[in-house]
């Protein structure tokens, strides 16, 4: 969550970040009249509170009625202080409770507006001119036996898939290339857990309760997680952290989930959006100061991917009211599809700032001194399922098959195209 004393010093700013989310500004307000409540009932529970010790004392000297009499004004300062208590209780839940409704403060650099409102940062490469008619990456993933719907769907339902021959050893190549690139970059390699508690989903920054993209496993209380960065911010929960040789970097390696619920009749054809996929997902714990810096270095990583596949892209700003509850600023690499004429984001990286670390309580000591403070936390996509669409649209044949990106072909045991069967 934000930090109140922030808001309650410069609440203007919030209002602006607010409203070019295109948000409701007037939540800052509510906030801000519940501190004030909350901060009055606490005032007023720990003044009855020091009254009653004082009566306590006074009752210890006195003698006879006197006592009695005192007895009698302590019990009824002590249902005072019981209801005071209790209002500071409730007043504190109120403010938390709004706390949690509002997302994180854009950064000044994040242009308004939604979803088509980002700025194009750059565009890399061109893409193909074909002198064939492509192929879309379903039509070449059945020819060279890569990819099976048909037999996704009915074992388990709509937008799943087989990944099977070629198509199942591509992706190993692809995500052990990530790795082994997170690796020398100094990311510690993790296989993640995909069910988490509600507490670290919530913490994440996803809403559990109206979410509609989260598969709940509901007698269990658990939920399948949509990136391993759920898992990754949770695992340094209620921890002090010790940054002074720099940023904590995690890689995880897991398979996601999401339910795809308001994507009815969109990229229903292929596995460019489906329920279940893998991913390598970077993860970092930084600094606020460094975290600027940390994420440009994160995007540096994800074009230092895509330029060993080989693919055209563009990297997009991502527009304000297009950021989710917990980016402070993202950062979209979008690669050419050439079926679909269009680019299609591929990766992303986030700068969440202190907003994660706040609902986690992940701290790090303030250099110099005893206190703490939160620190903040990054995310960025180095591969996923989908880049297989672009990689086998770009590199396509005329009879289909498909050349081997240079860089893959170590991991794919020298491999250079990927035959029709």
């Amino acid at each position: 969550m934000i930090d109140v004393n922030e808001l309650r010093d410069s609440p203007e700013k919030f209002r602006l970040s607010q409203r070019s989310r295109g948000a409701d500004d007037s939540l800052i307000d509510a906030i801000i009249a519940a501190d004030s409540r909350r901060r009055e009932a606490v005032t007023s529970a720990e003044s009855l509170r020091a009254e009653q010790n004082s009566f306590s004392k006074r009752v210890a000297k006195a003698q006879g009625e006197e006592k009695q009499e005192l007895l009698s004004e302590v019990k009824v300062l002590a249902g005072s202080v019981k209801a005071a208590a209790a209002e500071a209780e409730a007043a504190k839940a109120e403010a938390e409770s709004l706390l949690r409704r509002i997302p994180n403060l854009v950064l000044d650099e994040v242009p308004a507006g939604g979803e088509d409102d980002f700025v194009v940062v750059k565009t890399v490469g061109e893409p193909r001119s074909f002198d064939f008619e492509p192929r879309d990456h379903l039509e070449i993933g059945e020819l060279i036996g890569a990819i099976d719907m048909e037999r996704g769907a009915k074992v388990s339902g709509s937008r799943f898939y087989f990944l099977k021959g070629v198509g199942a050893r591509l992706e190993l190549a692809l995500l052990n290339m990530a790795m082994d690139q997170a690796v020398t970059a100094g990311f510690t390699p993790m296989i993640t857990p995909t069910l988490v508690r509600p507490e670290t989903m919530q913490g994440t920054g996803f809403d559990v309760a109206h979410d509609a993209e989260i598969y709940r496993v509901a007698e269990d209380d658990l939920y399948l997680t949509g990136t391993s960065e759920v898992a990754l911010a949770g695992y340094h929960s209620d921890e002090i952290l010790d940054l002074s040789a720099g940023p904590l970097r995690y890689a995880g390696w897991s398979s996601c989930y999401r339910r795809e619920a308001g994507s009815h009749g969109k990229d229903t054809r292929g596995i460019i959006r489906v329920h279940q996929f893998n991913k390598i997902e970077m993860f970092s714990y930084t600094t606020v100061e460094e975290s600027y810096a940390e994420h440009e270095r994160m995007l540096a990583w994800e074009e230092e991917m895509l330029a060993k596949v080989e693919l055209p892209y563009r990297v997009i700003d991502t527009a304000a009211g297009d950021l989710g509850m917990s980016a402070a600023r993202k950062f979209d690499c979008e690669a050419w599809v050439p079926t679909q004429n269009a680019y299609r984001e591929l990766t992303s990286t986030s700068n969440c700032t202190s907003f994660q670390a706040r609902r986690l309580n992940i701290r790090e000591r303030v250099p110099g001194g005893k206190s703490t403070r939160a620190v903040a936390t990054l995310n960025g996509t180095l591969a996923t399922t989908r880049w297989l669409v672009a990689i086998l649209e770009h590199h396509q044949n005329p009879d289909g098959s498909v050349n081997v990106p240079a860089a893959l072909q170590p991991y794919l045991g020298g491999l250079e195209v990927l035959p029709v069967l």
